[in-house]
């Protein structure tokens, strides 16, 4: 963010940060003290210390902004890396209608719903009807966890100590991570003051390996389907190496046949993609669809709705039980599975980077560490 002078490194420096205290709003100053500084600081409006955040503090206005500013010109720098002067977007209307699930929920009459701005700022910033849902979920939690106390009360003490009861029962690193995001995204993004809980600490990233199965073990949970809907919807999840959501919406016209190619429409991060079409699979879809006559979703219901993810999740795990697959298998096991096969097989790691639409390769690299072609040159010492 632009000051009002270029940084000197001689200058002494001073950060602001946004602070919340009783429902107000403040602007945190945090400076090494010296003689000059804390002169001029007594001729702030009203300056107070905070103990709790080790800080001092005026009231936000504009006017009071203004007076650091000046104040301290040619005798700090303002940092302003974590305070955003713009004021924020008040009382927007909702975006699309495809998130009535948050309105025709059925919640305990105790239950405490997020605010109506959390919502409209998910939308405003295109955010995944599938993030949006889990943002809502995660910060619903975190509220009625503190369901007799202000929202806007809350500070980073209350988060640590909802993280901590998290941690006690063993979720998993990813959920609180989540929950994290979903936390600063209301005070954050929504009330407009960024980077106000930066000392929240984040858990350890997990190093997960994807699981994968075998092509023989692919082919024996297509043979397992039990009708031609369900020999698509997986023969698609693994020959494209879709999501489950990426799948569930796509579209009659998104299958190109002439090209040989799945266009897939905001996929994850509101990215379009294209993916590969197989011949097979291209067969067995011709045969679907004078079956089964779809309208707009490739995959429908029996009253012409969008297919659902649970269905999906059912089919999968249905035909992996019926070829007496005893591993864990999912629709995000075929992915997986066909981003390995491709790196066995040869292919480039770019190439495998866009077709499962990932935005670097540091992802993408992960199925290195599955892929056996990588250790079938390493012979084992018992041996």
């Amino acid at each position: 963010m632009a000051t009002d002078s270029t940084h000197n490194p001689k200058l002494q420096n001073i950060t602001l940060r946004h602070l919340q205290l009783d429902n107000k709003r403040f602007i945190g100053l945090q400076f090494y003290p010296n003689k000059v500084i804390q002169a001029l600081v007594k001729e702030l409006p009203n300056p107070r210390w905070s103990k709790e955040f080790n800080m001092l503090y005026i009231e936000n206005t504009a006017e009071n902004l203004q007076k650091i500013f000046n104040l301290f010109r040619g005798v700090a720098w303002i940092n302003c890396k974590y305070f955003d002067k713009k004021s924020p977007i008040t009382n927007p209307v909702r975006q699309h209608g495809d998130i009535s699930w948050f309105d025709n929920r059925r919640l305990a009459d105790n239950f405490r719903k997020c605010p109506e701005s959390y919502l409209q700022k998910l939308e405003l910033k295109k955010y995944a009807n599938n993030t949006i849902r889990n943002y809502v979920a995660c910060f619903e939690r975190f509220i009625n966890y503190y369901y007799d106390q202000e929202i806007n009360h809350l500070n980073e003490n209350h988060i640590r100590e909802f993280l901590s009861d998290l941690v006690k029962k063993k979720v998993s690193s990813s959920y609180l991570n989540q929950m994290v995001n979903a936390i600063k995204f209301y005070y954050e993004i929504v009330l407009n003051m960024p980077n106000r809980f930066y000392e929240i600490e984040r858990p350890r990233k997990e190093q997960k390996l994807p699981k994968v199965i075998s092509k023989e073990e692919v082919l024996a949970i297509i043979e397992n389907t039990n009708n031609i809907k369900h020999r698509c919807i997986v023969s698609l999840l693994y020959s494209a190496g879709l999501r489950r959501s990426e799948l569930l919406n796509l579209k009659i016209e998104d299958i190109d046949s002439k090209r040989m190619f799945i266009r897939i429409e905001g996929a994850k991060g509101n990215k379009d993609r294209y993916s590969l079409l197989s011949y097979k699979v291209l067969n067995d879809l011709r045969l679907y669809y004078k079956e089964w006559r779809p309208k707009i979703f490739l995959f429908e219901g029996s009253i012409g709705v969008q297919y659902s993810g649970s269905s999906v999740k059912a089919i999968v795990q249905n035909a992996a039980k019926k070829a007496k697959i005893r591993k864990h298998v999912s629709p995000h096991s075929l992915r997986h599975s066909f981003a390995t096969h491709l790196l066995e097989s040869g292919s480039d790691l770019r190439h495998i980077q866009l077709l499962l639409g990932h935005s670097s390769t540091k992802t993408t690299e992960i199925y290195t560490h599955v892929a056996v072609q990588s250790f079938l040159s390493i012979k084992n010492p018992l041996d």
